[in-house]
């Protein structure tokens, strides 16, 4: 059973300062360092960390930039005979400013994402079975995720979107996504409720629903997710834990989120599994530096204090 991950490649280039540059503000940082990334990399690599069989899709330019992000995917046992090298666009790049708080802010310019297309797809050839499980966000062409997402579901596989950055997604698209995993932001961009517990979380989720789909997975931060279906809704906590850097934060509760499923674990072990994935990451400074490994994800479930 694979996992596999469609999805941007950006270069990163992270700023640490004492907050995040407001208009017409310049705002003196403190560190800088550069880093392979992009949701799709980091997801990727969240998943593999975690113990997932990762295939990984994407388009990089014909760049520096490109052959260190297929470097560092290779490093983390991922399979890149998918990942495509432009000859006309450079390969995306990212700014990320990081506050003393953890809280980010972060431009892209998607370079070579925009040409990710179907064709990438069927030239790819992947044989996708029942079981596998699709990971995808908001990143690359709507087109390709559309694509991707019937080509899974048709092939009896799992589908779960990632709904960012935070666009609209039309009906057409839930109906081919088993699970939709957006933040509390996200979740309110696409409902217009403001979530600011579990019940408004769950109403948040239950609009969503009503477009079609089986399951919503609604990230709290630090205190955890909720899960809502057409069964119900179950708050799953997350783990007491210091913020340090949440940058990838969400790109890391859902490459976790796949191993989990992908696993057999049911949705509450699954999502506490995310959780806690995603609490380690926000304990610690960068972005694929922060990403936890599987035996550190596994001790935290087992001795680590929950937030109920």
């Amino acid at each position: 059973m694979k996992i596999l991950v469609i999805g941007s490649s950006t270069t990163e280039m992270i700023f640490q300062a004492p907050v995040i540059p407001g208009k017409d503000e310049t705002v003196m940082g403190t560190s800088f360092s550069m880093s392979p990334g992009g949701r799709g990399v980091n997801q990727a690599i969240a998943a593999a960390r975690a113990g997932g069989e990762v295939v990984f899709i994407c388009r990089t330019g014909n760049d520096l930039f490109g052959e260190q992000v297929i470097q560092v995917l290779q490093q983390n046992n991922i399979d890149t005979k998918n990942v495509r090298r432009d000859q006309h666009l450079a390969s995306g790049i990212s700014s990320v400013i990081v506050d003393s708080a953890g809280n980010s802010g972060i431009t892209i310019t998607q370079g070579a994402n925009v040409n990710l297309s179907e064709k990438d797809l069927m030239n790819a050839q992947l044989a996708i079975t029942p079981g596998d499980i699709l990971l995808l966000q908001l990143d690359i062409p709507v087109e390709t995720i559309r694509f991707a997402a019937d080509l899974a579901r048709s092939s009896g596989a799992r589908v779960i979107l990632n709904p960012a950055p935070a666009l609209p997604v039309s009906d057409e698209l839930l109906k081919s996504i088993s699970i939709l995993t957006p933040n509390a932001s996200q979740a309110e961009i696409l409902t217009g409720i403001t979530i600011t517990d579990e019940r408004s979380a769950e109403l948040a989720g239950r609009i969503l629903l009503e477009r079609g789909l089986n399951r919503v997975i609604i990230t709290l931060r630090s205190k955890g997710a909720m899960v809502i279906d057409n069964g119900g809704a179950e708050h799953v906590p997350g783990f007491e834990m210091s913020s340090v850097d949440t940058s990838v934060v969400s790109d890391v509760f859902n490459g976790s989120l796949v191993v989990a499923l992908s696993e057999g674990k049911n949705f509450y072990e699954a999502v506490l599994f995310a959780n806690a994935a995603a609490s380690l990451s926000a304990s610690r400074p960068g972005a694929l530096s922060s990403i936890p490994a599987r035996e550190e994800i596994l001790e935290l479930v087992k001795t680590g204090k929950r937030v109920y």
